[in-house]
């Protein structure tokens, strides 16, 4: 079963940066990590993604300037960091996983339980 746990949101002014981790466990090393997110009467809406087992990444467009994907396999760990950011960037994340290197949730089989950043203006 795989487990995903998000951590390091909060609370931050605009222009503030953050960077909010998701431990993964064991993972197919074929599948990819994506982040996504979640704002109060919103959709839920792709962040960026990266497979497991090589450097690709994939990025919605409006993303791809201030936020960066990483991973450490070493620690199971993936990363978001979140540059300049916004109060339109105030959502819950996820974390997510699945076989799919996508940016449809749908494609992604477990889901963590989101983390919430809020950005104050």
């Amino acid at each position: 079963q795989v487990q995903l746990v998000e951590s390091g949101g909060g609370l931050v002014q605009a222009g503030d940066s953050l960077r909010i981790s998701c431990t993964t466990g064991r993972i197919l090393s074929s599948w990819s990590v994506g982040w996504f997110r979640q704002a109060p009467g919103k959709e839920r809406e792709f962040v960026a993604t990266i497979r497991w087992s090589s450097p690709s990444t994939y990025y919605a467009d409006s993303m791809k300037v201030r936020f960066t994907i990483s991973k450490d396999r070493a620690k199971s760990t993936v990363y978001l960091q979140m540059n300049s950011l916004r109060p339109e960037d105030t959502a819950v994340y996820y974390c997510a996983a699945g076989p799919q290197f996508s940016g449809k949730a749908s494609d992604y089989k477990y889901w963590g339980q989101g983390t919430q950043v809020t950005v104050s203006s």
